[in-house]
């Protein structure tokens, strides 16, 4: 799964570029679910979405009526679940982040780890699908089987993208297999609580 992560760094990116007509977030190291998080859609627009999918169909007036856990979509079934069935065949997006973390541990023992790319890229790609509820646009990050990079931290992983994958994803292929071969690195780091800003992303010898 993917509950938490940490902001792209957009220096230096297209994204930072003035064209671009977003506005800024200061930087964040503990995004959570609910929040505003960048996307990007297949028509390269760039857009905050509420990081909790709310399907466009939902009759309530509220999002705190939406009662079930949508943050996260498994692509082995979200193009069948009545939630993710229309934003998986029109609301295809990628959402940009610097790394997300997992624990491991037993209960108020939980040891966070920061999961980023084991190569020289600056930022995940994450698989994503957003919905147009009323006037609010919100996002869930789509899920995947953890590969051999993560799956001592946890059995699941965000479904992350390389250059051509992001193309594919974004013009509606359907491969179950699309991001299993996202190669990542991770080490602990220091504990931090839900409502913290988010942790030094620095090893710790914590165990």
């Amino acid at each position: 799964m993917c509950g938490r992560f940490v902001d792209p760094n957009l220096r230096g990116t297209e994204l930072e570029h003035s064209e671009v007509k977003i506005d800024p977030i200061a930087r964040r190291f503990n995004v959570k679910p609910t929040q505003p998080v960048l996307t990007m859609g297949a028509d390269g627009i760039a857009e905050y979405a509420r990081w909790w999918l709310i399907p466009s169909w939902f009759k309530g007036n509220d999002p705190r009526e939406w009662k079930a856990t949508t943050f996260n979509a498994r692509i082995e079934d979200a193009a069948s679940k009545p939630s993710f069935r229309g934003a998986w065949k029109y609301g295809r997006c990628l959402i940009p982040a610097a790394g997300y973390y997992e624990w491991t541990g037993g209960k108020g023992n939980k040891q966070p780890h920061f999961i980023r790319s084991a190569g020289n890229e600056e930022n995940l790609w994450f698989a994503g699908l957003k919905s147009l509820w009323h006037d609010l646009l919100t996002c869930t990050i789509v899920t995947r089987a953890a590969n051999d990079c993560v799956a001592e931290l946890h059995g699941r992983m965000p479904v992350i993208l390389n250059a051509s994958e992001r193309e594919a994803w974004l013009a509606g292929f359907p491969d179950p297999d699309i991001g299993a071969g996202a190669r990542l690195t991770h080490h602990p780091v220091a504990r931090f609580g839900i409502k913290d800003d988010g942790p030094e992303l620095i090893e710790t010898d914590e165990a």
